[in-house]
């Protein structure tokens, strides 16, 4: 019986909601207008909430954007100073590789004219010197140099102790 008690109530329920919706009198042209705003503003809100929302996103976006670029530039930028660093290094390098060369080339150019006797402050070779000078691979300016010294020893003999020491020097890069 409760079954059926239970039954009778949900369908008088039904029966109650279904007269009162099929009873209820048609919306005023005012709420219709005010329903109308109402699912307007709604409309509004959804499209300034879904805006906002693409603009959040697209500011998330750049940020990150420019980050990356910001990164990226960064590392390019390491890479170059890294790059010329290398360069200025090798460039070093090179540059005391061939100083130390024409210093060789120097010490061994004064070595042979030490052993064949033409600088000696006896017996000075003004010609012999200035053969193999004008003959070597030295620096132009350094050749330059050395000449203007020799041509020092040979117009003034008695600065010959003097000038020697400065030609050694030269040529031995002290």
């Amino acid at each position: 019986m409760s079954r059926t008690l239970i039954l009778a109530i949900v369908i008088a329920a039904i029966g109650a909601g279904g007269y009162y919706y099929l009873n209820q009198p048609e919306p005023t042209p005012a709420e219709r207008l005010e329903t109308a705003a109402e699912d307007a503003a709604e409309a509004v809100t959804d499209a300034t909430s879904s805006v906002q929302d693409a603009a959040s996103d697209a500011v998330d976006a750049a940020t990150e954007q420019a980050a990356e670029a910001a990164s990226s530039l960064t590392d390019q930028a390491t890479e170059a100073a890294s790059s010329v660093a290398d360069q200025a290094s090798d460039a070093a390098q090179e540059a005391s590789d061939q100083v130390a060369a024409l210093a060789g080339q120097g010490q061994e150019l004064l070595n042979s004219w030490i052993q064949e006797g033409k600088l000696d402050p006896t017996n000075f070779d003004y010609d012999g010197i200035m053969t193999s000078l004008q003959d070597s691979t030295l620096a132009t300016d350094l050749k330059d140099q050395a000449i203007k010294i020799v041509n020092d020893i040979e117009d003034s003999p008695e600065m010959i102790v003097q000038k020697i020491q400065e030609l050694t020097n030269l040529l031995t890069q002290q």
